[in-house]
This record gives structure tokens, C-alpha cells and sequence, in this order.
């Protein structure tokens, strides 16, 4: 009979327990399911590979000659992708150049380039998220996913 005593009190002790972290639990349940979010397009989800692949061969096929396929830049003509302070502060920017280009110059890691970039205007919105997926996520950048929203939004608000 005394063991029966300990568990009833064992469980009197969780049911009180469970009572005082329940408000808790309520505060955290937002985090958590940002975090699930956030944690949803790993390098290892499926998605995330296809568009990183996919980008891959259109960065090769459409960027690399200029940046060249390590990243690097060329010399002073040509600014690098990795690593690159002007692509970690100018995230639209950078996905509107990928369609419409630039001139004039630009300021990467302290250094000035002053070469104009062309655009890729048959690049559909799907491909540049497949292109900005690769670039943010190489050469020392680790964004995660570009989806094909956030370029919407990005080549909505800028000028071709």
C-alpha cells in the first residue's frame, strides 16, 4: 500500500508541476513555431537542394564569367560574391541586379568597382531565387532558402 501512496504523490507532484509551466508553455509556443519555420528549409531539405543545383548551373551559365566560379571576383573589374559586404547589406539590391543590371560604381569589402553589370532579364522570378539560393548560401554566406516571394517583392519595387 505505501508504494501506491508514492505514485499517487508522484503524480499529484507532476500534475502541480505541469499546472505552473503550462503559462510558460503558452509563451513559448510562438518561438516555437518560428523557430520550426526558420528550421524548415535546411540544406538538407529537398527544395533547398533542387533550387542550390539549379542555381549552381545558372550561375556558372549566366555569372560566373565575370565572378568567376570560386566567387573571387576578378581582380578590380569584376567585384566578389564571397565574401562580400555589399551582398549581405543589399540583399534586394542584389536580386534586382541579377535581372536588370547595374552601372555606376559600387563599393564591396572597402574596395570600388566601377564596371557595369547586365542583367539577365529572361531570368524568371523561379530562377532567381534559384540563383540567389546558391550565391547566399557558398563562399562563406549562409542565408538559407530564397523563395520565389521574396524575389517577387524585391524585383516589384526596383526600376529596370
Amino acid at each position: 500500500m505505501p508504494e501506491n501512496k508514492r505514485v499517487v504523490v508522484g503524480v499529484h507532484y507532476l500534475s502541480r508541476l505541469a499546472l505552473c509551466l503550462l503559462p510558460l508553455a503558452y509563451c513559448l509556443l510562438p518561438f516555437a513555431y518560428c523557430l520550426l519555420l526558420l528550421l524548415g528549409c535546411s540544406r538538407t531539405d529537398a527544395k533547398f537542394q533542387q533550387y542550390y543545383v539549379q542555381g549552381e548551373q545558372l550561375y556558372i551559365k549566366h555569372c560566373s564569367n565575370c565572378h568567376q566560379k570560386s566567387g573571387k571576383g576578378l581582380g578590380l573589374l569584376y567585384p566578389p560574391l564571397g565574401p562580400s559586404d555589399y551582398m549581405e547589406k543589399n540583399f534586394n539590391d542584389v536580386l534586382c541586379q541579377m535581372k536588370y543590371g547595374r552601372k555606376g560604381f559600387l563599393s564591396v569589402n572597402g574596395q570600388d568597382f566601377n564596371q557595369p553589370m547586365p542583367g539577365v532579364r529572361s531570368l524568371t522570378e523561379l530562377e532567381i531565387a534559384e540563383v540567389a539560393t546558391y550565391v547566399y548560401n557558398t563562399w562563406g554566406h549562409d542565408r538559407g532558402m530564397v523563395e520565389v516571394a521574396e524575389v517577387k517583392q524585391a524585383l516589384d519595387k526596383c526600376s529596370p
